[in-house]
């Protein structure tokens, strides 16, 4: 679109080259705008909806369930009403469980297909978690992808690792780190991290200098469940 039409729209097109397909949504949002099917406020709200879906929700009930053993029940047996108390909208997720670890297990999600995530609670998935590299290894080698995390495990700890789909996504509670029995539900909520509700780590143990809403670790050199623990075909 020239310099014209784009001054027509009220609004200037990024300067920076784009590539065909990002050249025909700008087209198709300007066509819907100059239809009146869509307004520019639209747009904006749905970007500051999707903006506004992080890790920290996740937090937030995790650290709540920490605190709270009715809440953690209510969470496990119906994430979306749980998560609808804690002004959560989870209601585009089709099915949605929640995994509680323990001493004796620990679950880890991937998505063997492609990146089905539970958004609402997590926001956007990381590059990782998308990688071929990945979504193969959690399959053959979860705790191999653990280690790469920095979670080290006894060898008499289970571990189950679960396929996400379309229909059903998943969130991990992971386990409340020793000795904060005393600590506030905020200050809980900033040692849960985007990771530890994907199962490929822990929880902090001290909080950090700035709480992560997402995970600022460098996604490790992926060289991996499936539910029902299926082979990787």
């Amino acid at each position: 679109m020239n310099e014209a039409g784009s001054a027509e729209h009220g609004h200037d097109h990024p300067k920076h080259e784009l590539s065909h397909y990002a050249k025909r949504i700008y087209a198709i949002r300007d066509l819907l705008i100059e239809k009146g099917v869509i307004s520019e406020k639209d747009i904006q709200c749905q970007v500051e909806y999707q903006e506004a879906r992080s890790p920290a929700n996740g937090a937030k009930l995790v650290a709540r369930a920490w605190v709270d053993t009715d809440f953690k029940g209510r969470l496990i047996a119906d994430p979306k009403s749980s998560c609808a108390e804690m002004g959560i909208d989870a209601t585009a997720i089709n099915e949605f469980v929640v995994l509680e670890n323990t001493e004796q297990v620990r679950h880890m999600v991937v998505c063997t297909l492609c990146s089905c995530y539970p958004r609402p609670i997590l926001g956007r998935p990381p590059d990782w978690y998308k990688s071929f590299n990945y979504r193969q290894r959690a399959v053959v080698d979860p705790r191999g992808v653990m280690r790469e995390f920095g979670l080290n495990l006894p060898d008499d700890v289970e571990v189950r690792v679960h396929d996400s789909t379309a229909d059903i996504r998943y969130l991990v509670l992971p386990l409340r780190p020793k000795g904060t029995e005393s600590w506030s539900e905020a200050d809980l909520a900033k040692l849960v991290t985007r990771d530890s509700m994907i199962g490929v780590m822990d929880p902090l143990d001290t909080i950090p200098e700035i709480a992560p809403n997402t995970s600022t670790r460098n996604s490790p050199q992926l060289s991996f469940v499936v539910r029902g623990m299926c082979p990787l075909r």
